[in-house]
């Protein structure tokens, strides 16, 4: 999602060992990074009180937005400056486009017809897109057996979620194909950033910050034309559903305010520090917890269910994804890349 351009921002700032900071944590980084986890799979849960009284792209846009302000009001208060260049930027608004923009607004769109649990499954894709895309996008990557036959067990995971036996199957696949695109957009995002802006250091917050900057700037003319293919009922972009009440309106706009300024904002000061302290592989498998997070809340708190084939789907594709993103060392090998 939106914070996974946070990683990557900080990522290309730090490296693989972040030196850690000066003096003594109060909070251990894996305290921050449960909190990472819990934010970004709770943004399918948010994401679906906010389809009470708000459109897809209207959420994409108030997430964006709200989520840019917080993290420029941080890249300022911490020093930091945004990159310069007109290349760069043309790069960066690719990046804000397949990192922000389109998967946002994707995902809210997949849940108006599946449930936040099956969405966030959607979401699980990412690392196995990242496979494909990375084959595509940098000549020079080195697939390994394991990760394509991964690959292939990923997709069959898809394919056993889709029911294609039951033709009454209890998934609608086009919401949920809808959610694929979401995650398979970073699948194309982070393979981009790494041939084109992988050799430029721009330095603490300033990679994510430009990136949802380009996000929320992408957003302007997408909810115009969005606005006026909808304005016979809309009086405006920022109108809300008609039938809403208050209380709903109310309840929708919070949800998604929080979903920008602590899925966005917070996340990205937890992710930055975890960084720092654990390393970036090991900020990197937040993301096998992220579907975990929010079919369990789905579940607990819309009461939401899944049939046995998206459970076992989901099963597949996450075993598919922790084989793609396992470390050449195995998984004994993530360790703290230095003391606190």
């Amino acid at each position: 999602m939106a914070t996974r351009a946070s990683a990557a921002g900080v990522r290309g700032a730090t490296g693989t060992s972040a030196p850690a900071g000066s003096g003594r944590r109060v909070v251990p980084w894996q305290v921050k990074f449960l909190a990472l986890a819990l934010i970004w799979g709770s943004s399918f849960l948010l994401m679906k009180f906010g389809l009470r009284a708000l459109a897809p792209v209207q959420i994409s846009a108030m997430r964006i937005f709200f989520g840019t302000a917080i993290v420029l009001t941080m890249l300022r208060l911490t020093g930091g400056r945004l990159p310069r260049g007109l290349a760069v930027w043309g790069h960066l608004f690719v990046s804000g486009f397949f990192l922000t923009a389109f998967p946002f607004t994707m995902f809210a769109l997949g849940e108006t017809r599946v449930s936040s649990a099956l969405a966030g499954i959607g979401n699980s894709i990412t690392p196995i897109a990242m496979v494909i895309f990375s084959l595509l996008l940098i000549p020079a990557e080195r697939i390994t057996r394991d990760k394509l036959v991964a690959v292939a067990l990923g997709l069959v995971g898809v394919l056993v979620i889709t029911e294609p036996w039951n033709a009454g199957g209890t998934t609608d696949l086009v919401g949920f194909g809808i959610t694929l695109l979401g995650g398979a957009s970073y699948g194309v995002g982070w393979p981009y950033i790494r041939r084109f802006l992988g050799r430029t250091d721009f330095g603490g917050l300033s990679q994510p910050a430009a990136v949802i900057l380009c996000g929320s700037v992408l957003m302007v003319p997408m909810t115009l034309i969005w606005w006026w293919t909808q304005r016979d009922r809309l009086d405006a972009p920022w109108s809300v559903h008609a039938a809403a009440g208050s209380r709903t309106v109310w309840v929708a706009v919070v949800a998604i305010l929080v979903l920008g300024a602590v899925g966005t904002g917070l996340a990205y000061m937890l992710q930055f520090d975890v960084v720092r302290d654990a390393g970036a592989v090991v900020s990197s498998t937040v993301t096998y917890l992220i579907p975990v997070v929010s079919v369990v809340l789905g579940v607990l708190v819309l009461s939401e269910s899944l049939a046995w084939p998206q459970l076992v789907g989901f099963v597949v594709v996450l075993v598919a994804a922790l084989i793609v993103g396992r470390p050449a060392g195995g998984w004994h090998s993530l360790r703290r890349a230095h003391p606190a």
